[in-house]
């Protein structure tokens, strides 16, 4: 069976490609911080699917990414990270006057450097694989002017770039960076609170533009969620 890395897998979007790639046999790695939570979703998804192993932890500690990708060697190997973790770096959102330096340090973090870190470590098992991939977990603020979304978005525009390099470096590998649009997600009700989420879509709708690519394959390059779901 296949095997992937999701980070940030307790709740939102990472756990519902848990859940999707589950359904689907393939062999996880789960990463969050939150312990309790974590082993919970493990323990849920393991019994849709193939084998789970939960590792709660920090993305931006690196024994932490090295022990996730450890993990994956001993299910077989690793065939797909998922680089889903991220923090807002301010809550709720804030203009760029009154952005927090440490809260935009902690962003860079986390939403740019642990990936990188990430597929550092993973890199070697990646190349190995018969299909070999990245997800890179991107946004619209990364491409367009939200007011008070100037931080995150330098990071996910960062996480864009890096994308793009990896796919050029890295062209046995496919390497996507996806916008999943807005969800109804704790990060988003976080962001702006007091904002009627109630029309956005659950995390679990968002999943099947992922598995799009896992089963199309498309080249390397940034999509968004709802281009691909069109595509369905």
């Amino acid at each position: 069976m296949p095997v992937a890395i999701i980070t940030g897998a307790s709740k939102g979007l990472g756990r519902a490609l848990a859940w999707a790639l589950a359904a689907r046999g393939w062999d996880l790695v789960l990463d969050a911080r939150g312990r309790q939570v974590l082993k919970e979703v493990a323990e849920a998804v393991a019994g849709h699917g193939g084998r789970v192993r939960a590792l709660p932890g920090d993305v931006t500690d690196a024994g932490h990414r090295a022990e996730l990708v450890l993990v994956a060697r001993g299910l077989g190997g690793l065939d797909l990270v998922v680089n889903n973790a991220g923090i807002l770096g301010a809550e709720p959102l804030v203009p760029l006057a009154g952005q927090p330096l440490d809260g935009f340090r902690a962003a860079l973090e986390t939403n740019v450097v642990a990936p990188l870190g990430l597929l550092q470590e993973a890199l070697p098992l990646l190349r190995e694989a018969p299909a070999g991939a990245v997800i890179n977990v991107s946004s619209d603020a990364a491409v367009e002017a939200y007011r008070t979304w100037g931080a995150y978005g330098a990071t996910k525009a960062a996480v864009d770039r890096l994308s793009t390099v990896l796919s050029v470096e890295e062209p046995g590998l496919r390497v996507w960076w996806v916008d999943p649009g807005g969800m109804r997600t704790d990060m988003l009700a976080a962001a702006e609170p007091g904002e009627d989420l109630s029309r956005m879509p659950a995390p679990e709708e968002i999943a099947p533009a992922f598995l799009r690519l896992l089963d199309r394959r498309p080249v390397s390059g940034r999509y968004t969620a709802v281009a691909l779901l069109e595509a369905l």
